[in-house]
């Protein structure tokens, strides 16, 4: 409301000291400002108070003081001592016969006989009739409000628009709301006073003086206000009203952006809000309130806001020419500022390549950008993301040039930093257009070989497993591949939204990646070079070397171009932990297509190597004695066992192909599975299938195919009796004196076996409450004193006791126990025989 500018509002200062009753505070204020806060406090000091206390009868003398040196509470005095009761039964009929002769008539019960305009009747008249004056001009706005169905209209009336009178017009205004509350109520006031010339003006005071409504206010204002406020007139000056109202009470001018989100009207009064609130915040260095405000809008989970906001981004840009009283020209504006604030100071206007600032190490090309705006940079270039891809909003030349500037700025090597290159380079990708001149393109292509060569130092650095590094790769392997649409999954992913991406609008990124930067021989002798995943696991989310290895591999880039990947793989694989990540089995499984299947008819050499059996016993560390607390992961030794059994099963559904090409790939040896403890690790599978996910079905599926003699049905059920109910109360009842028997004294236990059979009974019941993988080291003991026991007069327990301890190891290690006891089958026959007979009588 442009013609409000000249008047004096009401301060922040006075409003607070209105709303807490501070009488010290009203006493510093100067007179034209005591002037327009006159109403209420006339009001204050005649009428009798709720408050009996001696304090307020301390402040109303100091605000009767404060009242008697001013000429004009006379005349609020004489106001106040009108008989309301008959003037609000004259309005009540008045407003009864405007409704039945319609709107438009000029009948008025409280005002007749006008013998003058209004201004010249108001100057004229007595208090009772300048009431009668206002309230008259004041309901009859309020009743075309009521009727015009949210169509905003003008209302030109003297009395709102004289200047000599405008004090003495809002004294009556006040007065009236006040004491005719269900007459006038503010809301209905406030509504109408939108209608008028210096509405806002007299809407502020009008507040000021019932400091209590500023909530109800507003909250009404904006309800009743329009969905897209810049759009009309109505909305734009109900939209100035709120921020003049704001301004006088800037602690809620927060609480009222809030209003505007809930309600979802009046888009620009929450920018404008936001704005006057950005200009005063303190902080340069953090994220603005305004860049957090307007990303809330379009990337939080309410689509509603959503689409509210974008569409007043559009609706702003169809204008033909944005002013700068425009709200969303100063929002745009006001982002460029803070974008430019941030970017590195120093900067060549050409493009010099790397050879050139060898030789020139004076010139300053690029400056990096500091530490403490890495965070402030990213969320800017999410909101303009957000902006161009949801919102729709078209960047000028300016804020084309200024944003490619930010995006190929080099950041530190923090965490911070590395999510700023990411969010860059998707952002290069989403909107392609930002790069517009062969300039901007030789910029953009200087920027991305930088990228490859820091990208080792800042995963190195930044400690970030996941870089930026695995998504170059990434969609250089995609475009190699043309999936174009992963990309753009990969690009919305990344910035956490989702945009539409035209797959057109990355031909020319497609070239420059293909052609200029990664060739398919680049991505395949980098992608070797790129470090494993520590512990890679399920809760290590992101683009990973898996991911980009994997592509590879579908690809056969690696064959094609004769670079060796087993190593990488066997690397990973040793390189894993709980919970199983999704990528490994599919890994595998390519990487032994890659091995078994040539990557073309015409060079049938162009396989991978497999892993050798060296590597896969060194993961097992010699066997039967595997632990869980050992070098290698319990997720690791099951990955390998997988990789061989599918590997074999591979070669015999391969066979009859891998004849007609003449090529006979070598089988893992018997030798090298009788050192793999199979069954225990099913075991140990079985106990984890929530966290391997579909490994321990996909192990039972292979074993069932390839080792049926271990999928016994006796022997599961005996590892039931083993790790059953039964089997955990006894190691309940375990001693700690039992649990330190070693394998000597069983030894020398054995060794005694002709004297006493006591020591060798107490100790292998002893050793029945031990789990299996605790029996492992008694193994090669017992096996090899089993003869012993062929002897007259060894107790039956004794060799009831030793099969049953022989077949717990029979469960971790069937393929070592086996042989240790073959050379004994009559032994292996009597100890079967003992436990399927019962015991023979002894004869009289």
């Amino acid at each position: 409301m442009a013609e409000c500018t000249s008047l004096q509002f009401v301060s922040p200062f006075a409003f607070e000291a209105m709303q807490k009753v501070d009488v010290v505070r009203l006493a510093s204020l100067s007179d034209p400002e005591l002037r327009l806060l006159l109403p209420c406090l006339v009001r204050m000091a005649l009428c009798a108070p709720a408050d009996q206390s001696q304090s307020w009868a301390q402040d109303k003398k100091l605000i009767l003081r404060l009242l008697s040196g001013v000429e004009a509470v006379n005349s609020i005095v004489a106001l106040l001592s009108v008989d309301f009761h008959a003037l609000e039964q004259d309005a009540s009929k008045e407003q009864q016969l405007r409704h039945k002769l319609g709107g438009g008539s000029g009948e008025s019960i409280l005002v007749s006989q006008l013998q003058h305009g209004l201004t010249l009747e108001f100057e004229h008249s007595d208090s009772p009739r300048r009431l009668r004056l206002v309230l008259s001009e004041l309901l009859a706005i309020m009743n075309k409000v009521s009727e015009s169905s949210g169509e905003f209209f003008f209302k030109s009336s003297e009395l709102f628009e004289s200047p000599v009178y405008l004090e003495e017009a809002a004294d009556v205004l006040c007065i009236l709301q006040a004491e005719l509350p269900s007459l006038l109520p503010i809301v209905d006031v406030a509504e109408a006073l939108l209608h008028v010339r210096n509405g806002a003006w007299f809407l502020c005071l009008l507040v000021a003086n019932v400091p209590d409504s500023f909530n109800e206010v507003c909250r009404g204002l904006i309800k009743n206000g329009e969905r897209q406020d810049e759009e009309s007139l109505g909305g734009r000056r109900r939209t100035d009203a709120l921020r003049f109202l704001c301004k006088m009470n800037p602690s809620q001018a927060l609480k009222v952006r809030g209003m505007v989100v809930e309600e979802c009207h009046l888009p620009g009064l929450g920018v404008a809000l936001t704005l006057d609130h950005t200009k005063n915040e303190a902080s340069e260095d953090g994220v603005s309130d305004l860049v957090c405000f307007v990303s809330g809008l379009l990337l939080g989970t309410n689509a509603k806001v959503r689409t509210w906001f974008g569409t007043f981004i559009r609706n702003g840009q169809q204008r033909k020419r944005e002013t700068s009283s425009s709200v969303l020209w100063q929002m745009r504006r006001q982002l460029l500022l803070e974008l430019m604030g941030i970017l590195p100071t120093v900067r060549s206007t050409r493009i010099v390549e790397e050879a050139d600032v060898e030789m020139e190490p004076n010139v300053s090309v690029y400056s990096g950008l500091k530490e403490e705006h890495v965070v402030k940079a990213s969320a800017l270039l999410r909101l303009y993301c957000a902006l161009m891809g949801i919102a729709g909003l078209k960047p000028t030349e300016e804020e084309a040039e200024q944003l490619l500037q930010l995006m190929t700025s080099r950041p530190p090597a923090t965490p911070a930093g590395v999510r700023f290159v990411s969010l860059s380079f998707c952002m290069l990708l989403a909107f392609s257009t930002l790069v517009s001149t062969p300039e901007q393109e030789q910029l953009m292509v200087v920027w991305l070989s930088w990228m490859i060569k820091e990208e080792a130092y800042f995963e190195s650095t930044s400690g970030v497993s996941a870089s930026f590094g695995e998504m170059l790769l990434l969609v250089a392997m995609y475009f190699h591949s043309n999936q174009l649409s992963a990309i753009i999954d990969l690009v919305c992913s990344t910035l956490g939204m989702k945009i539409v991406i035209k797959p057109s609008s990355l031909s020319r990124m497609k070239t420059i990646f293909t052609q200029e930067i990664f060739t398919e021989q680049v991505v395949t002798a980098h992608a070797v070079r790129v470090p494993v995943t520590s512990n890679l696991s399920a809760n290590i989310t992101g683009f990973l070397p898996i991911h980009c290895i994997y592509q590879l591999l579908r690809s056969r880039s690696f064959t094609k171009h004769k670079v060796s990947i087993k190593d990488w793989i066997y690397r990973q694989l040793c390189e894993t932990s709980t919970p199983l990540h999704p990528q490994l089995l599919p890994l595998i499984d390519v990487y032994i297509n890659s091995i078994l299947t040539p990557a073309s008819k015409s060079n049938p050499e162009a396989t991978n190597q497999p892993v050798t059996e060296q590597e896969i016993l060194s993961i097992f560390q010699g066997g039967d004695n595997i632990r869980l607390h050992q070098r290698f992961s319990i997720t690791a030794q099951l990955l390998v066992l997988y990789y061989i059994l599918s590997y074999e099963e591979a070669l015999l559904a391969n066979t009859k192909t891998l004849a007609a090409m003449q090529r006979k790939p070598k089988s893992y040896s018997s030798s090298l599975m009788d050192q793999i403890p199979i069954k225990f690790l099913i075991r140990q599978a079985q106990g984890l299938q929530q966290e391997l996910g579909g490994l321990h079905s996909a192990l039972l599926r292979l074993l069932a195919t390839n080792y049926p003699h271990l999928c016994i049905v006796d022997d599961w059920i005996c590892e039931e009796e083993i790790t059953g109910t039964d089997a955990l109360l006894r190691r309940m009842l375990l001693t700690n004196n039992a649990k330190n028997h070693s394998p000597k004294q069983l030894q020398e236990a054995f060794s005694a076996v002709p004297v006493s059979h006591t020591q060798v009974m107490q100790i292998l019941e002893h050793l029945t409450l031990l789990s299996a993988s605790e029996l492992i080291p008694y193994a090669e003991v017992l096996t090899s004193n089993m003869n012993q026991l062929l002897n007259s007069g060894v107790p039956r327990r004794i060799l009831q006791t030793v099969n049953k301890l022989w077949m717990v190891l029979n469960t971790v290690m069937p393929r070592s126990v086996s042989p240790l006891t073959c050379f004994l089958p009559c032994e292996s026959l009597f100890l079967q025989h003992t436990l399927s007979f019962p015991p023979f009588l002894p004869m009289e």
